[in-house]
């Protein structure tokens, strides 16, 4: 990913679509989600796997994080807007954020844990 070809608003909505990230958005010359959990500690669990996934990228979000909401904005800086690294990190942000065991293996958390779209 060499490439530093950051997206206009059209194209950034087209590839939106395209990925199937639904519940992201451009505002402000940022690539936003905000995902609302069952409270505090799914909240942090949260913020540490964003935080994680950032780090293994080498890139990293802008958070704001309070009781039961996590609010993530992605841009690459040095680039001036949004790029392919954006996109990417945003993939695996929403695979592992809203990840859930199939039940083969464990139920899964019985609460609502990371709501997907609010």
């Amino acid at each position: 990913m060499t490439d530093r070809h950051t997206y206009t608003d059209d194209e950034v909505a087209a590839k939106i679509a395209d990925l199937g990230l639904t519940a992201w958005h451009l505002d402000g010359g940022w690539l936003r989600r905000k995902f609302t959990t069952d409270g505090w500690p799914q909240t942090l669990m949260a913020v540490n796997a964003v935080g994680f996934l950032c780090e293994a990228a080498y890139h990293h979000a802008d958070l704001a994080v309070t009781w039961g909401k996590l609010w993530v904005k992605l841009k690459t800086h040095d680039a001036g807007g949004i790029t392919d690294k954006d996109f990417e990190l945003a993939v695996k942000i929403e695979e592992a954020v809203l990840w859930r065991p199939t039940g083969v293996l464990a139920p899964g958390n019985p609460k609502k844990f990371v709501a997907g779209n609010t």
